[in-house]
């Protein structure tokens, strides 16, 4: 077979196996707190019984029930402050414009009063009040769901750092601004537009800076030691190994309105070579590529259709492998509700215009096959010897023109992201343009008063993509 010329590929996955050796485990990093590891690590072991055999009781195992109440303790998030800390804490308040929040959020006057009063209830209480806002806005973000449009991203990191040991750390060690100041963004793109934000006098350029730091907070504070980045107004991905942009690719996303581009955090779990595509509905019926297909068999071949009827009139159409796919040559399969990927396109002239919200929502690679191998080595090799084994394979996968699932044993991170102030890919301060109006929400929640109990997921309703096929 002809062997799949993917060299510069092969010569990325050396240079990140060697760059990353301690940077990927077989398998991901586990996202919940040491306690909760324990005791699924417990409940697993070679003593529990076999279920069938266990009664109601036993299989409740510790838990008692009394009056059909069960009760469970609750942290506390209410401390016992001395005036030393609670001075510590009033100290770092003003600090935090310096993070691009509302120092006036924090009730800086009423927490010097309760000060003066001497310790006690009303200091513990208000302290701790100012405590977990703080702790809230540095570690999660000051703008409210509502204001973060199609911000699909579950940030874990309320788990990692619950606020209650936060809080109880703090008091114990006495370190209040230093827990405090551990909760930012640790990546350098953060710190880039926090020394922006000293530097920077205009009013209009500060707000926009600060909500751009503010969206780094509604990631995890640590992306992880390798990663797919891509920053939807920017038409960029980046392959990012311990802080080094590797390599860049330009991208093609979404259209403003129905089909503009999600932000979500998904793991990569395999490579697809040779994609179908099974057509939605919206274009089989709505856009008539049914009645196409079934009308005219010769054009239907010769771009890669399979239609099929069923008994009840329902017409399903498959494009199958091939140069003409929709999805190209490959996609990335991240499994997900809305049905987005990375994907290989046969349109690859659009990746020269400076416009590129042109797809359906899912989001085209420049350069696809070549990321397509790199993931595929990097998802599975163990050491530079190992890579020669996958290119062959890959390679005659590829040539084979067959559909191929690809598994990566070891799977990768990926972040849809949206930013209209950011680094760029070289490493410049840039504004991008906002494709989508998103900046507006996120302004007017910067300027209005601090919002509490704030929901941690967004009840927006995801809405499916349907790809970005051409037709005609």
């Amino acid at each position: 077979m002809t062997r799949f010329r993917i060299s510069t590929g092969t010569a990325i996955a050396a240079v990140l196996l060697a760059t990353a050796a301690q940077a990927q485990q077989a398998e991901p990093e586990s996202l919940l707190p040491a306690a909760t590891q324990a005791a699924q690590s417990d409940a697993t072991t070679p003593r529990q019984q076999d279920k069938s055999t266990q009664t109601v009781s036993e299989a409740f195992g510790d838990i008692r029930m009394a009056s059909g109440e069960v009760v469970q303790e609750i942290p506390s998030l209410e401390g016992v402050w001395t005036k030393a800390q609670a001075e510590k804490l009033l100290a770092f308040i003003p600090t935090v414009a310096a993070e691009g929040l509302n120092s006036s959020d924090y009730r800086a006057d009423a927490l010097r009063t309760a000060i003066s009063a001497g310790e006690g209830e009303a200091l513990n209480k208000l302290a701790s009040e100012t405590f977990v806002w703080l702790v809230e806005d540095l570690r999660d973000g000051r703008t409210p769901m509502e204001a973060r449009r199609q911000w699909f991203v579950v940030d874990p990191d309320a788990d990692r750092m619950p606020t209650w040991k936060l809080l109880e750390d703090a008091l114990a060690s006495g370190d209040i601004a230093g827990t405090l100041a551990s909760l930012n963004p640790l990546h350098p793109d953060y710190a880039a537009l926090r020394d922006e934000l000293a530097a920077t006098k205009d009013a209009k350029r500060v707000k926009l800076i600060r909500a751009n730091m503010d969206r780094w907070r509604w990631l995890p504070q640590d992306l992880g030691k390798q990663y797919l980045v891509t920053n939807v107004p920017e038409y960029m991905l980046r392959l990012t190994v311990n802080g080094r942009i590797i390599k860049s690719y330009r991208t093609v996303v979404g259209k403003p309105g129905r089909t503009a581009t999600p932000q979500l955090a998904e793991m990569v779990e395999a490579v697809i070579y040779n994609p179908t595509w099974t057509v939605p509905q919206s274009i089989v019926k709505g856009e008539g590529l049914g009645a196409k297909v079934l009308g005219n068999p010769g054009w239907a071949r010769n771009a890669g259709y399979k239609a099929t009827k069923g008994e009840n009139g329902w017409v399903t159409v498959v494009q199958q492998p091939g140069p003409q796919n929709a999805l190209g040559l490959m996609k990335l399969d991240m499994p997900n509700e809305h049905a987005i990927f990375l994907h290989d396109t046969p349109s690859r002239h659009l990746f020269v215009n400076e416009n590129r919200a042109l797809s359906h929502g899912c989001i085209r690679v420049q350069g696809a096959r070549e990321l397509a191998m790199t993931m595929s080595m990097l998802g599975n090799a163990n050491s530079r010897e190992d890579i020669p084994a996958i290119q062959q394979e890959v390679s005659e996968i590829t040539t084979s023109g067959e559909y191929t699932r690809y598994e990566m044993k070891k799977q990768w991170p990926v972040y849809l992201t949206y930013f209209t102030m950011a680094t760029d890919v070289n490493g410049e301060m840039k504004t991008f343009k906002d494709i989508y109006d998103r900046d507006a929400p996120v302004l007017a929640a910067l300027d209005a008063p601090r919002v509490s109990d704030r929901a941690r997921e967004t009840s927006e309703e995801a809405v499916e993509i349907v790809d970005d096929m051409q037709i005609t």
